[in-house]
Parts: structure tokens; C-alpha cells; sequence
């Protein structure tokens, strides 16, 4: 097998992050996935910089290895052709307001009633269900609701947004993973389903310990900056260039760190013998570790946490990660042919299979780019129907 998906069709309706995230892990293994879009234009993402030529870099980051084709779903033809492409099709994924589908006659009952097989992946801020269905959902407005905000920053500062939108990335993952698993069930009985993603309900889900905690103790978590609410020294300390993030998760890598320190002592200290300790004792132990650290440079410090096995890494800038040798040793980067740019360079796919090819084969597509040969190829349309189409704005 050359790629996994090979033979999976998608059509894509969403925009903007986390649906087409999720679509683009499915390209990466070989799904041909066609995102359908406005002939207008309606993915936001497209305008939103920095550019290169006029074409969105944010865009790139979630539309390699797809098709573009333009279609009006608001017209009676578009819609008919919308449906000729779900008989040949696998999976429909979109991300409209809850209730869309409905009103444009192409929901999932509608769909399975023109193939029994097919697969639809719903993703909106809230759900198809309870008060808040119908309102529109944005990352940071869920990073808000869920608690994430309340547990991120410092101590004595705002509640604060993590830097990426890390609702929308993580509901990407849960995307490709409900559809992979749609598809196993689907071979075993032929009959498709509606999958149901609210990025509320993904990030509520990954709060993991803060919500674990708070569930079954009562404990409500605050913000502690870069420290860990519940492991002890586990933090950003300053060196004498630079921050370094330490992770010492339990009692031999505290030996260790005793050790490394040059504090032999505080393996017999009461105060420190256990993590629970250590977390009751927070306000001495720190501020000794932390004198410590300021009296050399990270790199030294980052050879000897290496040679004792105590995990840490400097905190770097993106331009500082981009050059890091094992990020460079991974190739994560990769450089592609763009029909207007030229070259793009985008971040490549983690996955890495022994046996099976992760490639890239498909810059982000322009938006229409392949409405002509996708309309020929799925429907047998020739050049004058296609030309007819577009001139009365149906593509």
C-alpha cells in the first residue's frame, strides 16, 4: 500500500482552523480531499497575514494536499451537483452553524438517503445540541468557557489565552480520529453516521487533571504561572542567559537533581522526601533551586540535567526551535512548488511510519484551482457545461 487512505473521497465545506486541520491529516495519508468553497470566496483564513505575494501563510497551515473547487450550495444546481459528488464520496465535513445543513436539504438524512455509506462530520463551537447549539464558536471564546484561560498565566495576572489556537488544533486531532474510527465501523457494517464535534466538549475533555482533580475533590486549580499545580520543582527557572524548563516528575530524578546541585542533603530533608512534601514545602525549596540555576548558563546546566537524566530544554523562541539540531535532524520542514509564489515552506506531517509513505504532493490549492478537472474527472462534464456553470455563478 502506498498510503493509507488511498481511495478515501472527502468533501470538505469547513473553514478557517479546526475542521480543515482535521481534513489535513486525512490528505497527509492519502485521502483525496476536495475542499468546496464559494465561488465569493468564504474561508476567513484566506485573509488573514502574514503574506506572501497577497496569499495567507495561516491559510497553509491547514490545506496542504487538498483540492479546491468552487460551488454556489445556495442554488438548486450547485446543490444537485453537491449531491451527484456525495454518491462517490466517503466523508462530508463541515463546519456551519448547527442547523445549516438542514435548511440547505443536504443534513445527514438527506445525505444517507443518496448513499448509505456516507460518513458526516459536523464540528461547531457547542454541538448539535443544549442552549448554546446555535451560537457561533471561536477558540478563544472556548479557551474562556472551559476553565483553560482561568489556569493559564501568572499567579497575580490576567487570565490568559495559551499563544496558539489550541481549542481548534485539538479538535482537529479529534476529527481525523472520529472519522478513521467511522470508517472502521463503516467497512464493518457498510452504513455511515453523523459524527458530532464540539470543540467545548474536546476542550473541557482535555483539562485533564484540572478537571479530574476538581470532579472527584473538590480542588479548583488556580494559575501558577510555569509551575505545576501538583509536582514540585516542576517550573521555568532562570539561568544566567536564558530560562530553562525543568521537569523533575518523581523521587529518584529529585535524588538526581540533589545530587547535580550538589545538595546531597535534601534526600534526608522531611521537608522535601516526597512529592507531596516538596509541593507543601514550595516556598523554600524553589528559591534555593532557583539561586542555584542563576550562577551558570542554560547550555551548561542543559549537559549536566542530560547526564543525570533530569528532563529540561530551554525555552526558545520559534527561530530558536527552527535551528534546534534534532528539529533539523526530524526534517519538520519542508519546501514545495506553489502555482503563484513559487516555493512555500510549510511544516511537515509528525507522523513517521516504517512502512507506509507520508508525503506531500499538493500545495494549498488557490481557491477553484481544480474545479474544472475535479467537475470532468467526478461528473464527466465538459468544457461547455463547466463554462455555462460559471458564467451563471454556480461555480
Amino acid at each position: 500500500m502506498d498510503r493509507a487512505l488511498d481511495g478515501i473521497r472527502v468533501l470538505d465545506l469547513s473553514r478557517v482552523y479546526a475542521a480543515p486541520a482535521g481534513s489535513m491529516i486525512l490528505a497527509d495519508l492519502g485521502a483525496d480531499v476536495i475542499r468546496i468553497e464559494s465561488p465569493m470566496g468564504t474561508d476567513s483564513m484566506r485573509d488573514w497575514g502574514p503574506f506572501m505575494n497577497g496569499h495567507s501563510s495561516y491559510y497553509f497551515t491547514v490545506n496542504r494536499n487538498k483540492r479546491s473547487i468552487t460551488l454556489n450550495l445556495k442554488s438548486h444546481e450547485g446543490l444537485t451537483i453537491f449531491k451527484q459528488l456525495v454518491a462517490k464520496a466517503d466523508i462530508v465535513l463541515e463546519n456551519f452553524k448547527t442547523g445549516t445543513l438542514k435548511k440547505l436539504g443536504i443534513d445527514y438524512e438527506d445525505l444517507k438517503k443518496i448513499n448509505k455509506g456516507i460518513i458526516l462530520c459536523s464540528v461547531t463551537g457547542y454541538g448539535q445540541t443544549g442552549p448554546l447549539k446555535s451560537e457561533p464558536g471561536f477558540d478563544p471564546v472556548i479557551q474562556a468557557m472551559s476553565g483553560l484561560m482561568d489556569v493559564t498565566g501568572q499567579p497575580d495576572g490576567e487570565a490568559t489565552k495559551v499563544g496558539i489556537p489550541i481549542a481548534d488544533i485539538l479538535t482537529s486531532k479529534y476529527v481525523a480520529i472520529g472519522l478513521l474510527a467511522a470508517l472502521r465501523m463503516r467497512d464493518k457494517t457498510g452504513i455511515g453516521q453523523h459524527i458530532d464535534l464540539s470543540l467545548l466538549d474536546v476542550q473541557m475533555s482535555d483539562m485533564a487533571n484540572i478537571s479530574s482533580g476538581y470532579i472527584n475533590t473538590g480542588m479548583e486549580s488556580k494559575r501558577l504561572g510555569n509551575q505545576h499545580n501538583n509536582v514540585v520543582p516542576y517550573q521555568v527557572f532562570d539561568c544566567q542567559d536564558q530560562p530553562l524548563m525543568i521537569c523533575v516528575g518523581n523521587n529518584h530524578l529529585f535524588h538526581q537533581l540533589s545530587k547535580l546541585l550538589e545538595k546531597p542533603e535534601w534526600n534526608n530533608d522531611e521537608r522535601f522526601l516526597t512529592n507531596e512534601k516538596r509541593l507543601e514545602n514550595k516556598e523554600v525549596l524553589v528559591p534555593l533551586i532557583a539561586e542555584k540555576l542563576k550562577t551558570q548558563p542554560a547550555e551548561n546546566w542543559l549537559e549536566q540535567f542530560s547526564q543525570y537524566g533530569i528532563p529540561a530544554g530551554k525555552v526558545n523562541t520559534i527561530k530558536q526551535a527552527l535551528a534546534h539540531p534534532q528539529v533539523l535532524a526530524r526534517e519538520t520542514v519542508e519546501t514545495m512548488a506553489h502555482p503563484v509564489i513559487g516555493e512555500v515552506k510549510m511544516m511537515k506531517s509528525p507522523l513517521r511510519f516504517s512502512g507506509l509513505n507520508i508525503r506531500t504532493d499538493l500545495a494549498p490549492p488557490l481557491l477553484g484551482e481544480h474545479t474544472d478537472v475535479y467537475l470532468h474527472e467526478q461528473l464527466g462534464m465538459d468544457e461547455e457545461s463547466i463554462a455555462k456553470l460559471r458564467k451563471q455563478g454556480i461555480i
